[in-house]
């Protein structure tokens, strides 16, 4: 499976980057182009392993569950 690197809007659009055969390469890519970002433009630089575009655009576009006890917790 192939890593495939995606850079994520403010409005969370996603907009290919590249792809990567091995993780030292994806990262390297995903390095390259966060250098790029202007600060505080709200946009990210995220690699992700799926099997195909199709599935890593999915999986890019779902919010991510907080963790449980996390939130609200004072220590």
């Amino acid at each position: 499976m192939p890593y495939y690197i995606y850079k994520i809007g403010p409005l969370g659009i996603l907009e290919k980057q590249g792809v990567a055969d091995s993780f030292k390469e994806a990262k390297s890519l995903a390095n390259e182009r966060r250098k790029s970002l202007l600060p505080n433009s709200g946009q990210s630089v995220k690699m992700i392993f799926a099997d195909n575009e199709l599935a890593a655009e999915d999986i890019l576009s779902q919010p991510r569950e907080a963790e449980v006890g996390m939130i609200g917790d004072d220590y």
